[in-house]
């Protein structure tokens, strides 16, 4: 089977990028280490101990792996940026729709089975809840590259793809990594708010401790209070590093219907939330992942932020309605 057989049958599964990279060690496995070591990785435990060490190599995962099928599948949706201090809250352009992780699993399955029928072979799907370097295989499979944001980066569509990878027992002839187009920009590193992108070397890295997604989504318990006026109104995620990159500038738009966006509450409605009403608003999407507790104490710091940007706000702007959800 070939490159071009594989890119034809990805198009058709609704993924705007493929391509193949080796398995094998991988040379970024020491940079991630070292990341590990650094405690970069903050409180997500999955990213070190055992699991981590299977991310030197892909062939870990499966018997016989010969190659892996890396795909790209853009979710931009050509919102405007969502950062800004007002009534409304901010969501992180993946979550304000379905859980990609679903539509990702099933597109890669189909996938699977089209080119079976072309040359049988054993496969692992894989979204990114296991154990890869995911973006690292991107750019080794010819997807882009990796910016200073820390984002896989394709020229011309941008970086607002999601990426899964099929790992196959098919011996395939892998593409060239292409080259890094960052130049001397650092819009990204200079628009963070909380500074969570840091020199590592002669390259940047994202610590995550200081992440305005890993803050909002990952870490449980309070979020330190040097990061709240950063956060703005954000309330699950962060975009800005990706809206003031130059390569989105002419992002294309997704055509998938499973990422239309749908209409985000205003502040003052999630902070009077249930949390059985919490549980039904985050059903299907990402949404649920820093729980009620997280998720609330997320919009108490957004409405903190509003409060302090807009002192005139009436006294029952919402924020006395989460005296009791932001402990938990």
């Amino acid at each position: 089977m070939n490159r071009e057989t594989i890119e034809h049958v990805a198009r058709e599964c609704g993924f705007e990028l493929a391509g193949v990279a080796p398995v094998g060690p991988l040379e970024d496995f020491a940079r991630y280490q070292a990341w590990v070591e650094r405690e970069m990785a903050g409180e997500m435990r999955y990213l070190i101990g055992r699991r981590a060490s299977l991310r030197q190599d892909p062939a870990n995962l499966l018997e016989g792996a010969q190659s892996v099928i890396c795909v790209g599948k853009l979710y931009h949706t050509g919102e405007p940026a969502g950062v800004h201090i007002s009534r409304y809250a901010h969501i992180s352009r993946y979550a304000r729709g379905p859980d990609y992780h679903d539509v990702l699993r099933d597109a890669l399955e189909r996938m699977a089975h089209r080119l079976r029928e072309i040359e049988p072979f054993e496969y692992k799907v894989c979204v990114d809840t296991a154990p890869l370097l995911e973006r690292s295989l991107a750019r080794l499979a010819g997807l882009g590259w990796i910016g200073k944001n820390t984002c896989l980066i394709n020229e011309p569509w941008g970086s607002w793809f999601f990426l899964g990878e099929l790992i196959t027992t098919l011996a395939i002839p892998p593409a060239s990594p292409p080259l890094d187009r960052c130049g001397s920009c650092t819009r990204c590193i200079d628009a963070c708010p909380t500074e969570a992108l840091v020199p590592d070397g002669d390259q940047w890295t994202l610590d995550s401790r200081r992440c305005i997604s890993y803050l909002t989504i990952e870490l449980r318990g309070p979020i330190p209070e040097e990061h709240h006026a950063g956060m703005g109104g954000l309330v699950f995620g962060c975009d800005i590093c990706q809206d003031v990159c130059p390569w989105n500038s002419r992002a294309p738009v997704t055509a998938e219907a499973n990422f239309a966006p749908r209409a985000i509450p205003s502040l003052e409605d999630l902070a009077s939330m249930t949390e059985s009403e919490f549980q039904e608003f985050a059903r299907g999407t990402p949404l649920g992942r820093p729980k009620y507790a997280g998720f609330m104490r997320n919009v108490a710091i957004a409405m903190s932020n509003r409060k302090a940007h807009s002192p005139r706000l009436p006294a029952d702007s919402g924020q006395d309605a989460l005296d009791s959800r932001v402990d938990g």
